[in-house]
């Protein structure tokens, strides 16, 4: 397929800079009146596809199955597609505090440093990002704090943009990673730091940017479809006899990278760390052999999870990397159903959605979605796609 046929014309305003959230007024003893706003993860809106019947579904239904226009699904009613045994799978990659700002050494110049990986712990060597990155060169050292006891050593350059550093601190490894973090935001895509008032992540977006079940570090990207689940849902899953299986899958930054070939498959994703272990492989597998349905939540465990199918259909323990760049035409081989965010013009993961629940159809949701003020990107409203 070609670049241009995930061209479609989103509205700024349908760019979620916010995850979900209700609002409550109340009065003060002035009898001036106020807000406040309370995150509610799993009240964002649900559209459900279905593949085989090519139907689309974003109402809820009367007593008679007639669709009440207006009272759109939300995310709580994903459950009523599953039944006891069917399974879903989760990546718990943990998102760490990855942005930076700090100063240049010497001339004071304000910089930002986007940590991507640790790649020595006894040396304390990180695979960073920076900006402005003709600004920043080997052998230039870099203060992150008032005190100057967070310094960082230009070591190498990676790419145009990448660089390694060496940090200056002499201290146990799990005291420097605490005081690092400590001195970091919320990775945060840049559309959607760019878009609001203050270009800053807040204590609020730690935890708004992040899975409730997240367990392993290592995510400079949350992976967005798992933010729709409270502990009230996962609690309801429990209660339904609903199995869950986690993969982890660091996500990266690649999937906000320009695509910059028509033909797609010409274009090459960034490689991203992967763990399947033996006893998500047991949880998946039973599932399948009973003939119950598999739900992959998010376009990162539909990576991981066709990156370690085997040619039988059944997962196999995995520990290593992927590059795996999906697309339609795609034979998919292992989960039946999906859960997904609305995603960007252009995006690749847009393009694994495509390829999961079939481009005309996918397209003809997205059309919907804008039509009918669907909200879009990591904080917007989910889409579930069915085998049926």
């Amino acid at each position: 397929m070609k670049l241009s046929q995930f061209k479609f014309k989103l509205p700024e305003e349908q760019i979620a800079l916010y995850p979900h959230s209700i609002a409550h007024e109340f009065t003060n003893d002035d009898g001036t009146k106020g807000e406040f706003r309370i995150t509610r993860r799993d009240e964002c809106r649900l559209m459900v596809l279905h593949r085989k019947s090519q139907t689309i579904d974003m109402y809820k239904r009367d007593e008679e199955g007639k669709p009440i226009e207006g009272a759109y699904l939300d995310f709580r009613n994903v459950l009523d597609y599953f039944d006891e045994g069917d399974t879903f799978v989760f990546n718990d990659t943990k998102v760490f505090p990855a942005r930076l700002y700090g100063t240049k050494e010497k001339t004071d110049a304000k910089i930002e440093v986007f940590l991507l990986r640790e790649l020595n712990e006894e040396m304390r060597l990180w695979d960073v990002l920076v900006e402005p990155a003709r600004k920043i060169r080997i052998g230039n050292k870099l203060f992150f704090d008032e005190s100057g006891t967070m310094v960082a050593e230009v070591i190498d350059n990676t790419t145009s943009r990448g660089r390694t550093l060496r940090f200056l601190y002499d201290c146990p490894h799990d005291e420097f990673k605490r005081e690092l973090f400590a001195l970091g935001e919320a990775p945060l895509p840049r559309y959607i730091i760019d878009r609001r008032e203050n270009p800053h992540g807040t204590a609020e977006d730690l935890d708004d940017f992040q899975c409730i079940f997240a367990k392993n570090e290592g995510g400079v990207t949350v992976p967005a479809s798992g933010l729709h689940f409270s502990r009230e849902l996962m609690k309801r899953m429990e209660i339904k006899g609903i199995e869950k299986a986690f993969i982890t899958l660091h996500c990266g930054l690649g999937t906000f990278h320009d695509i910059e070939v028509e033909d797609l498959t010409k274009h090459k994703m960034d490689s991203e760390q992967m763990f399947v272990t033996q006893e998500a492989c047991d949880i998946v597998n039973g599932a399948k052999r009973s003939g119950k349905h598999v739900c992959a939540v998010g376009t990162s465990v539909v990576k991981a999870t066709e990156t370690a199918v085997g040619t039988d259909g059944m997962l196999k323990a995995y520990e290593g990397w992927t590059n795996k760049f999906i697309f339609p035409p795609y034979d998919f081989g292992l989960a039946d159903s999906m859960i997904a965010n609305f995603y960007h013009p252009y995006s690749t993961l847009l393009m694994e959605t495509a390829a999961f629940g079939g481009y005309e159809l996918v397209m003809e949701a997205y059309d919907m979605a804008v039509k009918n003020g669907f909200m879009f990107g990591c904080y917007g409203d989910a889409m579930l796609i069915l085998n049926d």
